[in-house]
């Protein structure tokens, strides 16, 4: 092939069908963008949709391939998903249209007769309590078989890259970080009744509980509200938690918020805080700085990095740190909420993308 032309890729999608959050954000923002910057080279993006269809924008640039391969559960997706890219790749082939690289961020990795490029966003079965006794066995194994076989490996932050590099010596890995800019964001208006913010899946990773411990111990702290869509009812177990507190009233869910939504919500908080267990790289951290609005976030994975050292920052596992660090953000002056924002427009979707490409045409090209 000639290295001066991008590749035509194939990219598993199957999973793209689920809700809003940090992994779909990364496709929305990314794949247009890269499918245009291949097709401005000579080459092409294919995008492989499971039975539940990508709901967000592709643009006309990228061809699809519909199928009934399931999002859920693993082991059902992996079986149907192995033979679907391989009558992909085939049918190219006859066609004199042939594939030079596959595109998977999901794991098992089906074999297939092609090099192929992976994604990883961050290693959380391998790293978290709450997985379960199972995954903690398998895991290692997926993770250790699908990064040796990969021709790329792509992550979305150092933390991620150096992590990847220390557990399992990859031929390649490189970063192409997430970004914010696909929001615009308008002026504060911080709202007459004080609230903290947190904007992302309500799961157990991202440590929710820990807020409400916080709330317990100051009966001053602002109401909480969480912006995000719930996974394996994490907002119930939240709600009996919050209940068990006395602090149910303080605290609201709010599922299914558009950008449009957000942006109000990030203008009027209070305070935004991530207390994650561990985050691959943590959007909200740029959509808060982009959007000047103070900041608290654990110092877990890939949030310490993306928020800067000036952020107020504790221990996932300390509820009196926790509340320590909203404290001081709520005093945030005007001059850190500028600094945030401008070290923040230093990620950029565009970038990310231009990133993406090469990193499919070296691999394309075996490099």
């Amino acid at each position: 092939m000639n290295p001066t032309h991008s590749p035509r890729i194939l990219l598993s999608g199957v999973v793209l069908g689920q809700p809003m959050g940090g992994v779909r954000r990364h496709n929305a923002e990314l794949l247009p963008r890269a499918s245009r910057i291949l097709k401005q080279r000579g080459g092409t993006l294919t995008v492989i949709e499971g039975s539940k269809p990508i709901s967000f924008p592709l643009g006309e640039d990228i061809e699809r391939i519909r199928t009934r391969v399931p999002f859920q559960p693993p082991w059902q997706r992996w079986a149907l998903e192995q033979g679907t890219i391989e009558r992909a790749v085939q049918q190219a082939s006859a066609e004199g249209r042939p594939f030079d690289l596959w595109h998977t961020a999901h794991l098992p990795v089906p074999r297939v007769s092609l090099p192929y490029a992976l994604t990883i966003h961050d290693l959380r079965d391998l790293t978290l309590e709450s997985t379960s006794a199972l995954r903690k066995v398998i895991s290692p194994r997926l993770f250790a078989s699908a990064i040796q076989g990969a021709r790329v490996v792509m992550t979305v932050s150092d933390y991620m890259r150096d992590e990847i590099r220390r557990r399992f010596r990859p031929r390649r890995v490189v970063v192409i970080p997430n970004a914010a800019d696909h929001m615009q964001f308008i002026e504060r208006k911080p709202d007459s009744e004080p609230f903290l913010l947190h904007v992302g899946h309500i799961e157990r990773r991202k440590n929710l509980e820990l807020i409400l411990n916080a709330l317990a111990l100051d009966p001053k702290l602002p109401r909480l509200v969480l912006a995000g869509n719930p996974k394996s009812g994490e907002d119930l177990r939240l709600q009996r938690i919050a209940d068990q507190l006395g602090v149910r009233e303080r605290v609201e869910f709010l599922e299914g918020a558009t950008d449009e939504a957000l942006i109000e919500l990030y203008s009027r908080a209070t305070c935004v805080v991530i207390p994650s267990f561990m985050e691959g790289f943590g959007i909200g951290v740029l959509e808060a700085q982009l959007a000047r609005a103070p900041l608290a976030v654990s110092n877990a994975g890939a949030l310490p990095e993306v928020a800067g050292q000036a952020v107020p920052s504790f221990s996932p596992n300390d509820p009196e740190a926790c509340l320590k660090a909203i404290r001081e953000a709520i005093r945030q002056s005007e001059e850190e909420a500028q600094a945030a924002h401008d070290q923040a427009q230093r990620y950029s979707w565009q970038k990310s993308s231009e990133a993406l490409t090469k990193a499919w045409i070296e691999a394309a090209n075996g490099s």
